[in-house]
């Protein structure tokens, strides 16, 4: 048997999204077309005799930071010594990078023994959106209004590294609504809603407070016409916690945000949801 690993095609970052759909892990509808204009040779892809069977992603953000996500095995050859050289592959395209992954808890050990260490965890947590407003002094308009600069630097707050790429394919996919708070001429909140597999998903989602989060996550569910909504909440961020519990939102799933550097110096205080599992 012959077991190669390449450079994934767009049609196998759909095939990637998927898979991690039979995962559990409800993927936005339109997420692997975003995902690979960020980084087109960050997807790998082993087959075995030409038939797909695992698969990675290893995305650059600038010279410095990568993300990995998508690491699968298929079960027919889960236990067969594939997976390993897959992730051998993706950890040398990302070698000298300080490289954070979201990976489930049981998982941890293993990604010990390859040099990451816990940060901290996130929760995936799902409910029905509650109508909020925005406080006094905050409107809420487009995203795709404001000057794409902003947004980004906006952005750049709340990860390691400039993102452009990925911004500008994540807002530009079909089946979401993006808004930004803004309040005398500043950003103060930015989140975004998409359709997946099942039900919608919020990400990123900024807020400078509680309450901007909550009028973000409303207004974003009621333009999409979403009535079950999943935000993977960042655990790192206690008052996003308690946002979360407020709003009833139950936990479903867990992640352990971990890096084989130093943990990022980012805005913990007003990241209330990551943008994806895979990506960051």
């Amino acid at each position: 048997m012959t077991f190669e690993i390449t450079v994934a095609s767009v049609d196998d970052v759909q095939r990637m999204a998927r898979w991690a759909t039979d995962e559990g892990w409800n993927p936005g509808k339109a997420d692997a077309l975003a995902f690979h204009a960020t980084d087109p040779g960050g997807f790998l892809i082993g087959r075995l005799d030409g038939e797909p069977v695992t698969c990675i992603s290893v995305v650059k953000y600038g010279q410095g930071f990568g993300f990995l996500g998508f690491y699968i095995a298929r079960p027919v050859v889960r236990g067969k010594g594939y997976g390993f050289p897959t992730w051998h592959a993706g950890m040398a395209r990302l070698a000298g990078c300080n490289v954070g992954l979201d990976g489930v808890p049981p998982q941890q050990a293993n990604y010990r023994k390859s040099g990451f260490r816990l940060a901290w965890n996130n929760m995936r947590c799902e409910g029905a959106p509650v109508e909020a407003r925005p406080p006094k002094g905050v409107i809420l308009v487009d995203a795709r209004s404001i000057g794409f600069d902003r947004l980004a630097a906006y952005d750049r707050r709340f990860f390691p590294e400039a993102r452009d790429s990925f911004l500008a394919a994540w807002l530009s996919q079909s089946e979401r609504v993006a808004l930004v708070a803004v309040r005398d001429g500043a950003l103060v909140g930015f989140g975004l809603m998409r359709n997946c597999q099942a039900g919608a998903r919020m990400g990123p989602l900024y807020a400078e407070t509680p309450d901007i989060a909550s009028a973000l996550f409303s207004a974003t569910a009621a333009k999409l016409g979403a009535t079950a909504v999943a935000v993977d909440i960042a655990g790192v961020n206690k008052a996003a916690v308690s946002w979360a519990e407020g709003l009833g939102l139950k936990s479903s799933f867990e992640t352990a945000r971990m890096y084989t550097g130093p943990d990022p110096q980012i805005d913990v205080a007003g990241l209330y949801g990551v943008a994806s599992f895979e990506l960051g």
